[in-house]
């Protein structure tokens, strides 16, 4: 019996990390409300999201400060958007959204990928950094709509805006929503490919 429920949780517990942040049915285009998903159930799915430490100056990166830590949900998403495209308007630095959320366990490697010692420095230079915090596929649904696709995409989904808004690309493909089988160069040269000349 121990041996078998030993067998049974080694199994779930891989069936759930292997799932990663995909979105399988996601959310309802049409309603923008969360629809049954894989993500959104089991142990994983319903931990409690820790409490968020961030600075209002954490959650868009300027020239050298750090990166956003994780996806605060208090956050006000539009504004720090708004804020983003603002300060990028005068230095001709691309925005990068990232969509996600703190029970991701593919975001969190990405938010690793970000700070290697390949990525960082591109981020930190060439690019102003939202993160937006989608909740379990129930929170900032309308503003996600804008930019991507969460049905196709998962999470961590990517968007890259130019200064005046304009989406220059969105991973509605999926690309990094298996974050966990990326290297920090795949990383780099997605960044390096749409940061600003």
């Amino acid at each position: 019996m121990r041996r078998s429920r030993a067998l049974f949780t080694t199994t779930l517990v891989g069936a759930l990390l292997s799932a990663g942040c995909a979105s399988t049915g996601g959310v309802d285009a049409s309603s923008g409300t969360a629809a049954a998903s894989s993500v959104a159930s089991g142990p994983a799915a319903s931990a409690p999201a820790a409490p968020a430490a961030v600075a209002p100056s954490d959650s868009v990166a300027p020239t050298g400060p750090a990166l956003p830590a994780g996806y605060d949900p208090n956050r006000d998403a539009a504004a720090d958007i708004k804020a983003a495209l603002a300060l990028s308007a005068g230095d001709h630095r691309r925005v990068l959204l990232d969509f996600g959320a703190d029970w991701c366990p593919d975001c969190k490697v990405l938010e690793r990928l970000f700070r290697s010692p390949e990525a960082e420095p591109v981020l930190r230079d060439k690019y102003r950094v939202v993160s937006v915090d989608i909740g379990k596929f129930d929170h900032n649904l309308a503003l996600a709509r804008q930019y991507v696709d969460l049905q196709t995409s998962g999470i961590p989904a990517l968007v890259v805006l130019d200064p005046d808004g304009t989406v220059l690309t969105a991973t509605d493909d999926g690309a990094f929503a298996n974050a966990r089988t990326m290297k920090p160069p795949a990383v780099a040269q997605f960044l390096n490919r749409w940061a600003a000349k």
